[in-house]
């Protein structure tokens, strides 16, 4: 097991996208940052997998594993963590009024801390009046959420934009994740040297 070098903040809610989800828990454990899943409460989280099937012109949605959030929003001290991850699915339709998260939010962005974020991940950056001006891949369904609050929607797989590293759907988790995870390291190397 590696050492741990600090702590990354994964967002979800019921109907968060199990496989936009899990890859970066997993990634982010391979690289020696914890995980912390933070939602609404405190309690197991109900996950789901999304697909455009063929023949298909929506979304197909089915149930798929669950997770525990570590904290509730409101139990979050947000300088403790490196960055902040926004999971997809359809959590963040709902999860993004709250208070909490929207402060947490706005505080990585203001601080130039890592920032990513993949398939509906964007609605919460977007409602938290963070995305304006910013180069940010979504899914194509969500683009009006983006642009609405003067973002720029560029359809491929992996967009940096300064602190923002983000996907269009978990198609893409193997080329916007590694970037993140590189500023991850780069955050948690500048607070151990000072």
């Amino acid at each position: 097991m590696s050492e741990i070098i600090g702590k990354a903040l994964i967002v979800v809610g019921d109907a968060t996208e199990t496989v936009d989800t899990l890859y970066p828990f997993y990634r982010l454990q391979e690289a020696g940052i914890q995980p912390v899943v933070i939602a609404p409460e405190k309690r197991m989280y109900q996950m789901v997998m999304h697909e455009v099937r063929p023949g298909w012109t929506i979304t197909r949605e089915w149930e798929g594993y669950q997770i525990n959030a570590d904290l509730s929003f409101s139990e979050v001290d947000e300088s403790e963590y490196l960055g902040i991850f926004f999971s997809g699915g359809r959590a963040p339709e709902y999860i993004r009024y709250d208070d909490d998260l929207v402060r947490m939010t706005k505080y990585f962005f203001a601080q130039n801390l890592p920032v990513a974020s993949v398939c509906h991940g964007v609605e919460i950056p977007a409602f938290a009046d963070c995305v304006g001006g910013r180069k940010m891949a979504t899914v194509p369904k969500c683009r009006f959420d983006l642009e609405v609050m003067g973002g720029e929607f560029v359809n491929e797989a992996c967009v940096i934009d300064g602190n923002l590293v983000s996907g269009r759907t978990f198609h893409d988790n193997g080329y916007y994740l590694a970037p993140w995870i590189k500023m991850l390291e780069a955050e948690a190397a500048k607070r151990a040297s000072s």
